[in-house]
């Protein structure tokens, strides 16, 4: 807040006319502008929501569109579910841009990102045996959320655990690599070990568990 005026004038003194560039200082004044935009966002005004939906609306380029969007996915604005709304009809036929979409949201702060994970498992266009866009969702959750991942009521270790049984049966090295998300649970604090630790034990006591994950959640509870 106190250095708002200075980094609404740096995000306007960044922006770049003209065709998208990829060299090295026009990426580096569309690195400094997100930054800024991102700090602006934390204030969550009428005047900071617009300048983000303006770059939103005139991004050329992914690393602008994304950055607006993830400022906005952390947003309780009702201008995020616009935005995101908007991107998934503009990208919905590519895939690996769709797979972004889902992984802002699954990374989202807001209080309700579990919930909102678990309905994207639901979407239409989510697959759990397409690799990439189970781990856009899950892993994205999972190893990259820390505020909902580790809370404190375990409700992230318990999504885990159910999510690592279900892709299990599809593909192990998948799996394998989500139950890696709990290699420090011995870091953790009491109530957070005794909810990881009850995790680790669901999903190895899983009748049928592959080799893969077998090794990783023995290794970990060892």
């Amino acid at each position: 807040a106190a250095l708002r005026t200075e980094l609404v004038a740096t995000w306007r003194a960044m922006a770049l006319p003209g065709a998208f560039s990829p060299d090295a200082a026009s990426a580096g004044k569309r690195a400094l502008r997100n930054l800024c935009l991102s700090y602006l966002m934390e204030l969550e005004d009428d005047e900071v929501t617009g300048l983000c939906v303006a770059q939103f609306d005139a991004a050329d380029n992914m690393t602008d569109s994304m950055a607006a969007l993830t400022a906005l996915a952390n947003s309780s604005r009702p201008e995020r579910h616009t935005a995101l709304e908007r991107f998934h009809a503009r990208w919905r036929d590519e895939a690996l841009v769709l797979d972004k979409w889902f992984a802002v949201q699954a990374m989202s702060r807001l209080p309700d990102t579990l919930a909102r994970v678990r309905a994207l498992m639901a979407h239409a266009d989510f697959d759990i045996r397409n690799p990439n866009r189970a781990r856009a969702v899950i892993s994205s959750f999972c190893h990259f959320n820390a505020v909902h991942f580790h809370a404190a009521d375990g409700s992230g270790y318990a999504f885990l655990a159910d999510a690592v049984t279900q892709l299990d049966a599809l593909n192990p090295q998948v799996a394998a690599r989500l139950a890696r998300a709990m290699d420090r649970w011995r870091k953790f604090d009491a109530g957070r070990q005794a909810h990881a630790r009850a995790a680790l034990e669901r999903i190895r006591d899983r009748e049928g568990l592959s080799k893969d994950v077998t090794e990783v959640v023995t290794l970990a509870l060892a």
